[in-house]
């Protein structure tokens, strides 16, 4: 029991200035992804009608690149915070630490090729008028629906790992429990619903018990943010005894 805990007091402890970095980055991220993933696409596609989608694309070609320019942040700012996630929580657990590396790299691979096929359509209709632009629609809408459950795939890998994650939160004495319990619990969200849509799965309670989940789990990533750059991480004693 002594060389355990020992082993433990050997760890460094976290670098309150990267830890704070992750706690920005998180936060960033929450607001880009909200632009990019929750209100373009809103103002822009309209459900089963490509010619009205196109045209809005067209027609507001300024939201539609900001939108883009949101998601190659996300996609940069990810790519970021993976690494200091898994360096800060490695001591903690080495292998979980890992599988959660590995998932929310997956994760950003899948949101790499969404964005590729996000602005398909949008690269197709600015060359296109006339008789092509019919065939521009058709296809422009196979782009769309791909991009729509494109989303529902990096959530299974995003559900994976804020499991890992959040374990490894429970894991560390210094880092508040119940943002771990929402992480753990509300990735079942992520998980639940890309199951669900990719399933095409109508069931009205999964869809309301998804939606509840992913409220818990978005509340306990923003507060898991800042309290990173609020806090800067544990203090002393901070990994697990």
């Amino acid at each position: 029991m002594k060389d355990h805990a020992m082993a433990y007091d050997a760890l460094p402890h976290w670098d309150r200035r990267t830890a704070r970095m992750a706690g920005a980055l998180y936060l960033a991220i929450a607001l880009c992804a909200g632009f990019s993933i929750g209100y373009v696409p809103a103002q822009l596609v309209v459900a089963g009608d490509a010619a009205a989608s196109v045209s809005n694309l067209l027609a507001r070609q300024g939201l539609f690149k900001l939108g883009v320019l949101a998601d190659c942040a996300v996609i940069l700012f990810e790519i970021a915070i993976t690494a200091i996630l898994f360096d800060l929580f490695r001591p903690v657990g080495p292998k979980m630490a890992l599988i959660a590396l590995i998932a929310r790299a997956g994760m950003i691979m899948v949101m790499a090729i969404n964005l590729l096929i996000w602005v398909m359509p949008y690269a197709l209709a600015s060359g296109a008028d006339g008789p092509q632009r019919a065939q521009v629609n058709a296809l422009a809408q196979v782009f769309f629906d791909a991009h729509a459950m494109g989303v529902f795939v990096w959530q299974l890998f995003f559900g994976v790992h804020l499991l890992a994650l959040g374990w490894l939160i429970l894991r560390s004495s210094g880092v508040p429990h119940a943002l771990g319990w929402g992480l753990t619990i509300g990735a079942f969200g992520y998980l639940l619903q890309g199951i669900v849509e990719l399933t095409f799965t109508d069931i009205a309670a999964l869809d309301y018990a998804s939606i509840a989940l992913l409220v818990i789990v978005t509340l306990s990533e923003v507060g898991f943010g800042l309290w990173l750059v609020i806090c800067g991480g544990p203090g002393p004693g901070g990994y697990p005894g």
